[in-house]
């Protein structure tokens, strides 16, 4: 079987020998790393779609000819290199072949230093041809990233930034972030922008699994293992091979469980249920948990070997409240998607729904944003707890009025997160100190953290 070294700068196909061997000492000579064929059987399937090497080959051969062999290889890269070797005869053809798409063709007998200029621009051009398409891919992944992770916010940038670092190693991730601020979402993002995204993708819902069936679920089993065990089952790490597993809620699983799952991480092997039978695994494990494991482990509900063995890449996804710049952006998109959904004309979003959305922590994060921009989509009322509600009263005031209302609903917002001190509600807020200290006494404010007492 015809292969192919990855760092062949010239593949040269000819039948006669002697030509071959003069040729290989030529390219040797000028440094180019040469491979040699007597014909083109296998050589399609040996290519790899990013070789950076050119093709020289003769056209009159045995079996598959210089312009078939050029006609099939232009189906598989049409941007691929061929230049043809030609006898006496041969020009008219040679001719065609260029308007075919071939890069150059040299008549015999040719100079040595024709051939090596011809190819030494060949391989120039397919080195650029190849960083255009990178350039292409990276693009084409950073549109897929801010499809899916959306946020113009620091933290969403540092996220995305991070994901896409990440996303092509085959390194295990730990995922940690609070309920609904997109684990999963997250998980899915790096399994589809690596070398697995054409294998499976595996998701798991460890605190979603009975204890009683998690063991046969994640390894599998073989028939009669247990009771109600008819016949072999594909654990969900076998199932994902080649690809990504993801297992959220981690912390949910028992200490026995997690000691399976650590020798699985350690070995990359699974043994099913009932089986004495080692199955070695290709695969990735990303983790997921809205807990401080560590702090888990110190209590004794979560391995400390197993954190450490699974804390090799960490991944941090900030909660909503600290993306405020997303949040309206969020909303709009995810009522847009609903009205697409339920085809219903989109509704206006009023200055005092802004500010509702505006001044609510989000403890669900962007699930429970997706699910507020839903009901609002459908006419329901924001079911909302915030200082700002009080902002529903004012449509009847004075345009100054109404800036004053929606300013004191604004730092009361503010306040009530419970911040040390002034000086980080004013951070916050990017607003100076001393400009907030008279607002706050303005509107007869208090910071919360200071016992209710207003600032001095």
């Amino acid at each position: 079987m015809l292969e192919i070294a990855a760092d062949t700068q010239v593949l040269l196909l000819d039948d006669d020998e002697h030509l071959r061997t003069a040729l290989c000492q030529t390219f040797a000579l000028a440094g180019l790393r040469v491979q040699a064929c007597a014909s083109a059987q296998g050589l399609l399937t040996a290519l790899a779609p990013q070789w950076a090497g050119v093709v020289v080959s003769d056209i009159r051969m045995p079996g598959m000819d210089g312009l078939q062999l050029l006609e099939l290889l232009h189906d598989f890269d049409a941007q691929l290199p061929v230049l043809l070797i030609t006898g006496h005869g041969d020009v008219p053809v040679a001719v065609r072949a260029m308007r075919a798409g071939a890069y150059d063709f040299l008549q015999k007998p040719f100079a040595s230093d024709l051939l090596l200029d011809s190819v030494r621009r060949a391989l120039d051009v397919r080195r650029l041809v190849l960083e255009n398409r990178q350039l292409r891919l990276a693009l084409d992944e950073q549109q897929q990233l801010g499809e899916r992770l959306l946020g113009h916010s620091p933290a969403a940038q540092r996220l995305r930034q991070q994901i896409q670092a990440l996303a092509p190693l085959h390194a295990d991730v730990l995922i940690l972030g609070e309920t609904g601020s997109g684990k999963e979402v997250v998980a899915r993002t790096l399994h589809e922008l690596s070398p697995r995204r054409n294998a499976p993708f595996v998701a798991i819902n460890a605190g979603a699994l009975a204890e009683s069936v998690i063991e046969s679920e994640l390894f599998g089993h073989e028939a009669g293992a247990f009771t109600g065990a008819q016949k072999k089952r594909i654990g969900k790490f076998e199932y994902a091979q080649g690809g990504t597993i993801f297992l959220d809620e981690i912390e949910s699983m028992s200490l026995e469980v997690q000691v399976k799952l650590l020798r699985l991480l350690q070995e990359r092997v699974v043994e099913r249920v009932g089986s004495n039978q080692l199955i070695p695994l290709d695969i990735r494990v990303i983790a997921a948990s809205k807990e401080d494991l560590l702090l888990a482990s110190d209590e004794g509900r979560f391995r400390s070997d197993l954190y450490y063995r699974l804390n090799v890449v960490q991944v941090q996804i900030p909660p909503l409240r600290e993306r405020q710049d997303d949040i309206l952006p969020l909303f709009v998109h995810f009522m847009a998607q609903a009205c697409q959904k339920y085809q219903i004309a989109e509704p206006e979003l009023p200055a005092t729904q802004r500010a509702l959305l505006l001044s609510h922590d989000w403890p669900g994060n962007v699930r429970e944003l997706q699910n507020a921009a839903e009901r609002f989509a459908l006419g329901l009322e924001l079911a909302i707890s915030t200082p700002l509600q009080e902002l529903s009263a004012i449509a009847g005031l004075s345009l100054p009025q109404q800036v004053e209302a929606f300013e004191r609903a604004l730092i009361a917002a503010e306040l009530a997160r419970g911040h040390a001190s002034l000086r980080e509600v004013a951070e916050a807020l990017q607003v100076p100190r001393k400009t907030l200290h008279d607002k706050i006494r303005k509107y007869g404010l208090h910071l919360k953290s200071h016992g209710g007492n207003s600032p001095g």
